[in-house]
């Protein structure tokens, strides 16, 4: 039988029934808490751009989807990138304003930019845009009032997978920017071997090639040398899920990279997020003391 994806351990997929089972991640949370959830987000996140200090719809590019939004924490604070989720062909910033509460809290400016989707641009367009995105970030951090020698990149989910791309990009050579201007990084359930995507049920929509997956999969190109990282997810998720996590960190600090793990174990997808809305939550404090090495 004819193998599309095989893990490293030797778990082998024949079928996109098993990969879709695996990576159809909204299937694994009862459709009822699925909407409750959405609805939080969206309601949360309406509250939080009322009720905080908030900059909105930045232009960080030429294109209408490179739009940012900016909540400005104490100055001289760090200043941290969150990369949305949604497989690359969902969601927008405006569904996560709600995480800027806890980092806000906590002195730290938060910056949420969106990007183009799937299938209209392509993931390698969608990947420079979140660099682009860092980079405007750190050239106006200090007019912002934050301090942009204290940046720091989080995402979530196809975000997980930008964390890893942006750890692992030169600044200096591409951007004329310090070669250190990412000081860490905090990948939430990421996609970090996007192989088997290229057989599942979102490949009409992400339309990868073998090339593609094999240059953008941060597994397969992992740096020299990078900032530290921080691997975290919730407990409630698929076995592939957690795999991935698992493996990327380990083949991380493999390669000789600082990498520390940290589960929320009672936690699913989406409801994970919700640490960041308390200033004093595990994650929170995590992410305050990447931004302090």
């Amino acid at each position: 039988m004819h193998t599309l994806y095989q893990t490293p351990v030797g778990k082998r997929f024949t079928s996109q029934e098993q990969l879709d089972q695996e990576y159809d991640i909204e299937a694994t949370v009862p459709p009822e808490q699925l909407a409750e959830l959405g609805a939080r987000f969206v309601k949360d996140s309406a509250q939080a751009r009322d009720e905080l200090d908030a900059v909105l719809d930045v232009p960080y590019g030429p294109t209408l989807a490179e739009r940012l939004d900016v909540f400005p924490g104490e100055p001289g604070g760090p200043v941290v990138v969150f990369i949305h989720g949604g497989y690359w062909r969902l969601n927008t910033r405006k569904n996560f304003s709600f995480m800027a509460r806890g980092l806000v809290g906590r002195g730290a400016t938060m910056v949420i930019p969106s990007y183009a989707l799937c299938p209209t641009v392509s993931l390698d367009e969608i990947v420079r845009q979140q660099r682009a995105a860092v980079a405007w970030t750190y050239q106006h951090a200090a007019e912002l009032g934050a301090d942009p020698e204290r940046l720091i990149v989080s995402g979530h989910s196809a975000g997980g997978h930008a964390t890893a791309v942006l750890l692992d990009t030169d600044w200096a050579g591409q951007y004329g920017l310090p070669e250190n201007t990412v000081r860490g990084g905090c990948a939430i359930s990421g996609v970090f071997d996007i192989r088997p995507l290229r057989h599942s049920f979102l490949q009409p929509s992400l339309q990868l090639t073998e090339d593609q997956v094999m240059r953008l999969s941060p597994m397969l190109n992992l740096p020299t040398a990078a900032p530290p990282l921080l691997v975290t997810h919730g407990g409630r998720q698929t076995d592939e899920f957690d795999r991935q996590s698992k493996d990327f960190l380990e083949a991380w600090r493999g390669a000789g990279l600082d990498g520390d793990y940290y589960l929320q174990p009672d936690r699913n997808h989406f409801d994970e997020l919700f640490a960041f809305m308390d200033p004093d939550s595990e994650l929170i404090n995590r992410i305050i003391d990447l931004s302090s090495r």
